[in-house]
């Protein structure tokens, strides 16, 4: 039997994706609205409400334990289906340990001093004014990730002690994870009598509420992305709204001549396989030729042992086991079990290397010379430097916030770890006793 298309179907095609278009767009601007409108009531909202509120999520975290692994382990299969590697694995995968973090996580935020409110300074004028310098909620922050669950609760946990609203679009490898740990959100802001669209879950998997958060300039005051290269690409691009944002995590560890040895072999080998998939993994290590004539490279042994693909160049080609490197192996996040390395002359060499292939994000160098640790320190701008310590300590966690948004690369505003203090602006309050200005 013959089918017979007069284009009726075609327009109907048409015109269901234009609905469903639209529809979304109505979804993205209604939770806009009530991200604005939640976020201007919590001006009024005391600390001990937010503080109960958090200390809720994280009691839900604890009872609703078996379900939200459950709902991971569906985000693990799904993802051994796409064929998503070990790394990104390790990035979406939660356990008992990892949920107990999560658990503190949201404790130490709750416990953490209230930034709203704090006065960062005041002074008095000769006219008689008196100001102060007070630090304020942005607002509504929107906070668009890829594969870390875990993002869901430090996204809204922060938002909410810095006395912001929030709308939060998780990524498909996280979608059931995303969800049940939003519940458990929920259930804090519940147990305080706070409204649920204080922090709000895009509920759609369709790219399309992306692109409407980025526009959504009436509602969102600052966008953070946490993902990889082409999507915090594609914030910049797009974005009408503020967006606080790193581009990639090309981290490097710079091994000086006046190292210790097994200070580096330590830091070297934590930098790179603690975590692999993460923005904070050493990507490039750089070795002083004056080290390597030296001491050779023990710790390119340390890492080839653990499985490190090791991208080699000049003199380091030599080593047995490595690989030899291209020049698109520098300026590179592998975010797997892959570092690109290369000799460099001295602390010029590596921070001429740095200023060329990184990205702002970390960088570490290993010397017991204070002096030549001080020249790294002010002749680079990255977001974090170490001296003698691991690049993965790259953290608001380890850094004493509690927890992070999103670590930020750019140079105004907010850099390096965002944590609650990182999601305030300032206001100015200025009393008078009946001045007027002549």
């Amino acid at each position: 039997m013959a089918v017979i298309d007069d284009g009726r179907r075609g327009q109907e095609l048409n015109l269901d994706w234009r609905k469903m278009m639209s529809s979304i767009a109505t979804m993205m601007h209604e939770m806009g609205k009530a991200a604005a409108a939640a976020a201007a009531s919590l001006a009024s909202v005391d600390t001990r409400c937010k503080v109960a509120a958090l200390r809720g999520a994280a009691e839900s975290i604890k009872s609703r334990k078996d379900e939200i692994l459950l709902a991971n382990q569906k985000d693990i299969e799904a993802g051994h289906s796409k064929g998503l590697t070990e790394a990104m694995l390790d990035r979406l995968s939660l356990d008992e340990e990892r949920l107990d973090a999560i658990y503190t996580s949201l404790m130490t935020v709750a416990d953490m001093k209230d930034p709203v409110g704090e006065v960062m300074a005041e002074w008095s004028r000769p006219n008689g004014l008196h100001i102060k310098r007070v630090r304020t909620p942005l607002g509504v922050v929107g906070v668009i990730f890829e594969s870390r669950p875990n993002v869901m609760i430090d996204a809204g946990a922060l938002c909410l002690k810095s006395g912001n609203a929030s709308i939060l679009r998780g990524g498909s490898d996280s979608w059931f994870s995303s969800k049940i740990l939003h519940d458990c959100l929920i259930d804090g802001l519940q147990s305080a009598s706070l409204p649920k669209t204080v922090i709000q879950r895009v509920p759609t998997k369709d790219r399309q509420a992306v692109g409407e958060m980025l526009r959504m300039y009436q509602y969102i005051d600052v966008i953070v992305p946490r993902g990889g290269k082409n999507l915090v690409s594609r914030v910049e691009e797009e974005a009408r709204v503020p967006v606080f944002a790193h581009l990639e995590g090309i981290c490097h560890v710079y091994i000086d001549a006046d190292a210790d040895v097994e200070k580096a072999r330590r830091i070297v080998l934590n930098s790179k396989t603690r975590r692999c998939g993460i923005c904070s993994a050493a990507e490039c290590l750089l070795i002083d030729r004056k080290f390597y004539v030296k001491h050779g490279a023990p710790f390119i042994l340390d890492l080839l042992a653990k499985g490190v693909e090791v991208r080699a160049s000049g003199d380091l080609k030599e080593l047995s086991g490595t690989v030899d490197s291209s020049p698109e192996d520098f300026g590179k996040e592998y975010l797997d079990m892959v570092i690109a390395a290369k000799l460099v002359d001295g602390v010029d060499g590596a921070v001429d290397h740095i200023r060329e292939f990184g990205s702002q994000h970390t960088d570490a160098i290993i010397t017991e010379s204070s002096n030549t640790a001080g020249i790294f320190f002010r002749q680079l701008n990255s977001s974090v430097l170490m001296h003698n310590a691991s690049t993965q300590f790259a953290d608001g966690g380890e850094f004493g916030m509690g927890a992070e948004i999103g670590i930020a690369t750019g140079k105004i505003h907010a850099r390096g770890p965002v944590g609650a203090e990182q999601l305030t602006s300032f206001k100015y309050l200025v009393e008078g006793n009946g001045a007027i200005r002549p």
